[in-house]
């Protein structure tokens, strides 16, 4: 689903764009989100991360209005999400994990009608629909129907249409999701602006390098709870001063290398099958001599080891028990139970 304000500016609310506490959203026996606690400054990209099916999805839509929320509260520039959702929903932008456009017109004809629903005379709409299509590289195929565009090139439409007018608050829910690198990056940059002109962003995602580069906070989400929160290097240095990384030269002998890391370093470690690589958090450098008595005892030809600083998906790792899978499915619990308050 896509909304946007129609030009109202952020009240005067102090610091503060969301302030979520103690939010709970149940699903039958499924406890989908339990006890959020999120608070965003405004001016700030703010990233929420999480395995699938952590709760973010469910989230977003109750700060946005589309879900009512079992308990606790959620305010909005100073705004009540429940009882003030009508002032809530023009200070808001929303971009969903589903493309919302209309695949029987044609990219122009989406984007000039959701202009003219905004406000907008026929030619200010045309001349915002020139600009969003010429800013998301979609010129070329302005004319064309949506039924002949590829995933990527509809999710970039969908993106488009809720950057029509810029509101003070845009939560954008995966919002890369199905993008060619090349494209993701200009999504990035797009992201960068609307801060640099006023806007609060909360964004979720599953791409780790996402948050890396966006985010000037993270909050982390696992069985619907927020498990830490802070900036990026704050959410590092919690796992450790480093990252071990080590590649076997015998991918048969992966298993047997992760249970010698767990058991000399005491921590738990990712492993990629296909790569024969092993990715552990080291809070202790002084132990790899240690790890590479063991490895050798144990009869395990290394072809790759590397000491560095440790990334998000250690954190993860650390924080939860499991990593994040890059590109990985919405949370389809979420989407089909969800339901949306009618606007």
């Amino acid at each position: 689903m896509n909304h946007v304000n129609k030009g109202r500016k952020a009240p005067d609310n102090g610091d503060w764009a969301v302030e979520a506490h103690g939010l709970v959203k149940v699903f039958g026996e499924n406890r989908a989100v339990d006890g959020v606690n999120l608070n965003v400054r405004a001016g700030t990209i703010y990233g929420v991360l999480g395995p699938n099916g952590a709760g973010k999805t469910t989230t977003i839509r109750m700060l946005a209005t589309l879900l009512r929320p079992d308990a606790g509260s959620a305010r909005i520039f100073g705004h009540d999400a429940v009882k003030e959702s009508q002032i809530v929903r023009q200070l808001i932008g929303v971009t969903g994990q589903y493309a919302s456009v209309d695949e029987s017109l044609s990219a122009t004809e989406n984007l000039v009608i959701f202009s003219r629903l905004l406000g907008l005379g026929r030619a200010e709409a045309r001349r915002k629909s020139e600009e969003l299509l010429e800013e998301f590289g979609l010129t070329e195929a302005a004319k064309r129907p949506l039924k002949n565009f590829s995933g990527g090139m509809r999710r970039r439409l969908d993106l488009a249409a809720s950057l029509i007018a810029q509101p003070p608050l845009i939560f954008l829910d995966e919002p890369t999701t199905g993008l060619d690198p090349r494209t993701r990056a200009q999504m990035w940059d797009t992201i960068r602006r609307l801060v640099k002109t006023g806007s609060t962003v909360l964004l979720t995602t599953q791409y780790l390098e996402e948050a890396d580069q966006l985010a000037d906070r993270i909050a982390v989400i696992d069985h619907g709870r927020v498990v830490a929160e802070g900036t990026v290097d704050e959410l590092k240095a919690s796992v450790g001063t480093s990252s071990l990384q080590l590649r076997v030269q015998n991918t048969q002998d992966l298993e047997i290398a992760r249970l010698t890391v767990e058991q000399v370093l005491n921590i738990q470690s990712a492993v990629s099958d296909e790569a024969g690589k092993i990715t552990a958090p080291m809070a202790n450098t002084d132990k790899v001599t240690d790890l590479l008595i063991a490895l050798r005892e144990a009869g395990i030809r290394l072809t790759e080891m590397s000491v560095q600083k440790p990334t998000l998906d250690e954190v993860f790792l650390t924080i939860t028990g499991h990593g994040v899978k890059e590109g990985s499915s919405p949370e389809s619990f979420e989407s089909n139970k969800a339901e949306e308050v009618t606007i």
